[in-house]
């Protein structure tokens, strides 16, 4: 199970060997964009483990080659939301272990200069809140991607709402736990810092460039 943190309540942090092992990995800078996008996926898959851990499931019977006997499966949709573009990069490690989620899609970005978030796009199942909503980033630095994010899917009635990011950074959590005390952080590693310009310290550079090549 993750590990808990004595100042941050809702947060949950992923100490498991295989976790840390392929977050370091990640963190190299010379990790090639295939590697880095494997690594991602793998350790996405691994944290959907613990932050499915409460879903709701619903008795049935199962008819075995052998004989009938009762059963529990999922209850609710499930509903996986990328936040744009970095999003994506964890977005089919997570599928594996729950291939029957829909995916929403939420496109919102840091602005450099200010540092305030800019949205520019959202498409949600119209029935997203009828079960549990996962958002997933590989970062949360200052928080305001995620803040946002999880205002607009509680805007559209959303209430079981969890987040999982590879990395995170002491004044994002801060800031998204004091926001929404009702939602469960996942991180694989609480980081040192922010820089001057808001990246993550040490961190893993800028994820959507290392997924998709453009660095």
């Amino acid at each position: 199970m993750p590990s808990t943190h004595p100042e941050f309540p809702n947060l949950r942090i992923f100490d498991h060997p295989l976790v840390q092992d392929k977050l370091t990995r990640a963190r190299d800078v010379d990790t090639t964009p295939a590697e880095f996008r494997r690594l991602l996926n793998e350790i996405a898959g691994l944290m959907t483990y613990e932050a499915s851990r409460d879903f709701p499931l619903a008795d049935c019977q199962v008819q075995t080659p052998i004989e009938t006997m009762n059963g529990q499966v999922l209850s609710q949709p499930i509903t996986l939301v990328p936040i744009l573009r970095a999003g994506l990069g964890m977005t089919d490690g997570i599928l594996r272990m729950l291939p029957e989620a829909r995916v929403g899609h939420l496109g919102c970005y840091r602005d450099e200069s200010t540092f305030e978030t800019v949205d520019y796009y959202m498409k949600m199942p119209p029935d997203v809140s009828d079960g549990p909503v996962l958002i997933v980033d590989p970062m949360l630095a200052t928080g305001g991607s995620a803040d946002y994010a999880i205002d607009r899917l509680k805007q559209l009635g959303c209430d079981n709402i969890r987040f999982i990011c590879l990395v995170s950074a002491p004044d994002g959590v801060g800031r998204l736990l004091k926001s929404h005390p009702d939602v469960i952080v996942y991180t694989a590693s609480l980081d040192d810092r922010l820089t001057d310009r808001k990246y993550i310290a040490p961190g893993l550079g800028d994820a959507g460039d290392r997924i998709f090549g453009t660095i």
